[in-house]
């Protein structure tokens, strides 16, 4: 009886309005080249207070798609097999949702700078650290959200 090598766990990438950021794009294909690891990129569907009540979800999943499929392209064409799916709102929902299914040895959650991020306001980080297992790297963004380098 042979044993077969146990997968490696993955990488667990976080990000919204980040995604896709160079910054992160690296980091994972740094990351990935060490190894062969599946990567999941998982982008929260975020709504504004305002929208939420108006029930516009489908507009913020449709955003949160766009952005995953433009950081997925970016990861495979830096030769990085990844998949993603579009998350709950709330980070660490999205991340636990993630975790029930893809295990990771790593998390990397992207946010925008200080003073411009709600996650960092709201402590997601820390959040994050305190209640996976496995360790949170944590990156900032240094572009533009997408939709703002469209707008311009």
């Amino acid at each position: 009886m042979t044993h077969s090598q146990p997968r490696p766990a993955g990488i667990l990438v976080v990000a919204n309005r980040t995604c896709p950021c160079p910054t992160l794009l690296d980091e994972v294909a740094r990351r990935v080249s060490d190894a062969p690891i599946e990567v999941l990129v998982v982008v929260p569907a975020l709504n504004s207070r305002l929208r939420h009540w108006l029930s516009d979800i489908d507009d913020a999943v449709a955003r949160a798609h766009d952005r995953l499929e433009v950081a997925l392209a970016d990861l495979r064409t830096r030769g990085v097999s990844a998949r993603g799916e579009v998350g709950d709102a709330n980070p660490l929902v999205a991340i636990d949702d993630a975790l029930a299914h893809f295990p990771a040895s790593a998390i990397v959650i992207a946010t925008l700078p200080p003073g411009q991020s709600n996650w960092l306001e709201r402590g997601l980080i820390g959040k994050a650290r305190a209640r996976f297992d496995a360790p949170v790297t944590h990156l900032v963004s240094t572009e533009a959200p997408l939709e703002d380098r469209r707008a311009a």
